[in-house]
C-alpha cells in the first residue's frame, strides 16, 4: 500500500512559524514522525511539500495510478483553493485532510475548507498525532 503525503506552503518553517500554534518541531522532526509510523504500519510513503499551488496539483494528479491514497494538509490553500479541490477529485483517489491546529478554533477564514469536500475524513487539531490519526485511518479506509 503506497501513500502520498502532501504538505502546503510554510509547513517547511515549522518550529520557527507560530510556535505558540504549531509547537517547535521542525518539519525535519514531522518528517521522521511520518517515516517511522508508515514503516511500523508495514506502509510505504512518499511525502512532499510545496509552497506553490501548481506543483501541489501536478503532484495530485502524478499518483493517479500509483498511489492508493492521499493524506494532505493543504495549509492556507485549505481556505482558498479549488484548484487543488478539482485535482483530488479528478484523480479519485481516497482522501483524508489534516491540520496541526484545531482550524474550527482559529480565525473564521480557516473554518473554510474547499478540500473538505472531496475528503473522506479530516483530522485536526492534535499536532503530529493528527497524521497518525489520518495514516491509521486511511490505512484501514483502504483494506
Amino acid at each position: 500500500m503506497k501513500l502520498l503525503i502532501i504538505n502546503g506552503p510554510n509547513l517547511n518553517m515549522l518550529g520557527i512559524r507560530e510556535p505558540d500554534i504549531y509547537g517547535k518541531r521542525t518539519y525535519a522532526d514531522l518528517l521522521t514522525y511520518i517515516e517511522n509510523l508508515c514503516k511500523n504500519e508495514n506502509l510505504e510513503a512518499e511525502v512532499f511539500q510545496s509552497n506553490h499551488e501548481g506543483a501541489i496539483v501536478d503532484k495530485i494528479q502524478d499518483a493517479y495510478g500509483i498511489i492508493n491514497g492521499i493524506v494532505i494538509n493543504p495549509a492556507a490553500y485549505t481556505h482558498t483553493s479549488v484548484a487543488i479541490l478539482d485535482a483530488v477529485k479528478a484523480v479519485g483517489l481516497p482522501t483524508v485532510e489534516v491540520h496541526l491546529s484545531d482550524v474550527s478554533k482559529r480565525e473564521d477564514f480557516r473554518k473554510i475548507s474547499y478540500i473538505r469536500n472531496a475528503c473522506i475524513k479530516t483530522f485536526s487539531g492534535k499536532g503530529f498525532d493528527s497524521y497518525k490519526e489520518a495514516i491509521l485511518y486511511l490505512k484501514d479506509y483502504l483494506k
